[in-house]
């Protein structure tokens, strides 16, 4: 079982984060980004799924600058407040949440190097992180909402990047995928028989077959890129 520890921005901003240990030594540090739902129970379970696998992870709190405590089911309320919440964190000016992901990063460091994990609206900003933060050694975005649209594309990574998205997701139109996997030849493009939020069991839209092979790739590409 992990806890919540308080971790502090470049610009002095202080915020929330969810650490889980490894049993014993780790194998390196891992940063989960959470879903529109906050660092909830699903996202703590994964932080917990990753930590039995070796890594150091640490969960921030993306939400905190904008309302704190945030901790969201999945019914369609819960989906609009959680979408209203990620829109006034993007509307926050330049350069926003990312110094909340880069302390995180840096407190995942003490583990050795660093991977990043994200899912949905964190897997937009995982893609981002890859792109823009200092001290990662891989990235994987999971069907990051907005990250297919010609402004992210723009965008170039500066460490391996294996991008998970499933076919059947309305948020992201299969012929964005096909653009951005021709934008970026040297980024690792998985596309899955799967809906949006296809690896969170909580969901409707929850895919065993594909979560399970998308886990798989994700732990030997981070056995490959962190250690």
């Amino acid at each position: 079982m992990g806890q919540t520890i308080e971790l502090q921005s470049a610009d002095g901003f202080r915020f929330p984060a969810y650490v889980a240990s490894p049993s014993g030594k780790a194998r390196g540090g891992l940063v989960v980004l959470q879903e529109i739902f906050g660092v909830n129970s699903h996202i703590r379970s994964v932080a917990d799924g990753y930590a039995a696998d070796g890594y150091f992870v640490v969960a921030p709190a993306t939400f905190h600058r904008v309302k704190p405590g945030v901790e969201l089911g999945y019914t369609e309320a819960d989906m609009n407040a959680g979408f209203a919440l990620k829109t006034a964190v993007e509307e926050l000016p330049a350069p926003g949440v990312m110094p909340d992901i880069q302390a995180a990063i840096d407190h995942a460091a003490q583990a050795g190097q660093v991977g990043i994990v994200g899912y949905c609206w964190g897997g937009l900003l995982t893609w981002r992180s890859a792109c823009s933060l200092k001290g990662l050694s891989a990235a994987l975005p999971y069907y990051g909402g907005g990250m297919t649209t010609a402004a992210e594309v723009a965008r170039q990574p500066g460490v391996p990047v294996m991008a998970h998205f499933g076919d059947k997701d309305h948020w992201i139109p299969l012929d964005t995928v096909e653009d951005f996997r021709k934008a970026h030849p040297g980024v690792t493009v998985h596309v899955y028989e799967a809906n949006h939020g296809f690896n969170c069991d909580q969901r409707g839209s929850y895919n065993e077959a594909a979560a399970k092979l998308a886990r798989e790739r994700s732990l030997a590409f981070l056995a490959q890129h962190v250690g």
